[in-house]
């Protein structure tokens, strides 16, 4: 059984749990996870743990394909006087900053977050893991080459999944050395690699979940399902909800999701499923 120890407080990852997605920025992909205002933050926080969040991932930055970097500076004032207040008004909850910022991580820190969502698994700025091993705080290491700006020119692979799982085996070691030890692994849906390769780790994933770390997901509402159906992303939820009970029964732990009460539906389903 794993568990994630953070800022004062304990998640058992006895059953898969829902990281609900709050991002505050003017051009994240899905309008539905974008919030302005702190009033605005606070209510969608809310919403979020009544429908089973147990995690809350907030980001000051957009990763899609082709975003526009944002200094440090910027992502702080963003995201972090919203993060003072969902700390306050919801003390036991988990709280992620979605960084690849070690200014940006420490001051999430300072703030109350418990764990370091990191999309470029140290790779973009490599003083991010001294804030997660100085803090003894939980780190999610996903797989990505290159950055937002470069990363779809960036998808030739011999084989997807084995290279997936050579860079986890780098970087964990990477990592432990460094004095990290409470890692999450995500293999990186949408980041540097094309749909056919994302349904390709999907049909894999347990490869992954095989690993002694837990392992989790963000898929909702990308690209391999919108363009596979030929629908607007805002038409993704029932694709999401097919592919993360896929993730469910290869093993997965964290379902990052935008809209929380489906993903909490379908563990609910999954854990059903799995009582004899």
């Amino acid at each position: 059984m794993f568990s994630l120890s953070g800022a004062g407080k304990v998640l058992v990852l006895e059953r898969p749990v829902v990281m609900g997605i709050i991002n505050c920025t003017p051009d994240s992909f899905y309008s539905g996870s974008r919030v302005q205002q702190i009033d605005q933050g606070l209510r969608l926080a809310e919403e979020q743990i009544r429908q089973g969040a147990m995690i809350l991932d907030l980001g000051g930055q957009s990763t899609q394909p082709g975003s526009e970097p944002v200094a440090a500076s910027e992502e702080i004032a963003r995201v972090i006087p919203l993060l003072s207040e969902i700390r306050k008004e919801f003390p036991e909850v988990f709280i992620s900053i979605d960084t690849f910022q070690a200014a940006v991580a420490q001051a999430a820190v300072d703030a109350g977050a418990d764990m370091i969502n990191d999309i470029s698994g140290g790779q973009i700025d490599p003083d991010i893991r001294q804030i997660v091993a100085r803090h003894h705080l939980p780190y999610v290491l996903m797989h990505l080459k290159g950055t937002p700006q470069t990363m779809q020119g960036m998808t030739s692979y011999a084989d997807v999944t084995d290279a997936v799982l050579q860079y986890f085996e780098r970087q964990i070691d990477d990592c432990q050395a460094q004095g990290i030890h409470q890692l999450i692994l995500d293999p990186g849906i949408g980041f540097a690699k094309t749909i056919e390769q994302n349904f390709q780790l999907l049909r894999e994933w347990d490869r992954f979940t095989n690993l002694p770390y837990p392992v989790l997901v963000g898929l909702s509402r990308k690209s391999l399902i919108y363009k596979t159906l030929d629908i607007d992303p805002l038409l993704a939820g029932n694709g999401t909800t097919a592919l993360h009970m896929q993730a469910l029964l290869k093993g997965t732990k964290i379902l990052r999701a935008h809209d929380v009460r489906p993903a909490w539906e379908t563990i609910q389903l999954f854990q059903a499923l799995q009582t004899d």
